[in-house]
């Protein structure tokens, strides 16, 4: 490897150290309503997340709640020097997307059917260090 291709390797590593992600796969509920709790912790500091997650009452934020603390595990393993209440982190980035669909068909009136989509989605959350307080 070149001395620049190190170096460059090196910048990225650093770089991605602050950052930390979890992943949640084919969860069984419809994005749209996944969404409608995403955007409540969208930008927010991680400890004001999970108390909004905690006290919301839809069925979604318990699972967004487990994922949140999924991230903010996988960003101390990474960090293991670093304390999380100094590190100020915050839900940097989350998206919500399609999942594959069931397809079922429901009986309507005249020997019809109608076919009935059971959506799923999956979730990545990002949780990123501020940079201002890190050494």
């Amino acid at each position: 490897m070149g001395s620049r291709k190190k170096q460059m390797a090196d910048a990225i590593k650093e770089a991605k150290k602050h950052v930390a992600f979890a992943k949640l796969n084919n969860c069984p509920t419809s994005p749209r309503k996944m969404r409608l709790v995403a955007d409540l912790v969208r930008g927010e500091k991680v400890e004001n997340a999970l108390n909004i997650l905690k006290f919301n009452n839809k069925e979604a934020s318990g699972r967004l709640e487990k994922l949140l603390l999924s991230a903010i595990a996988n960003w101390q393993a990474k960090n293991e020097d670093a304390d999380v209440e100094s590190a100020e982190l915050f839900v940097k980035e989350i998206r919500v997307d399609g999942g594959s669909m069931l397809k079922r068909l429901r009986p309507a009136p005249q020997g019809r059917a109608h076919r009935i989509r059971k959506r799923s989605n999956h979730v990545t959350l990002v949780v990123g260090a501020n940079n201002n307080t890190q050494a």
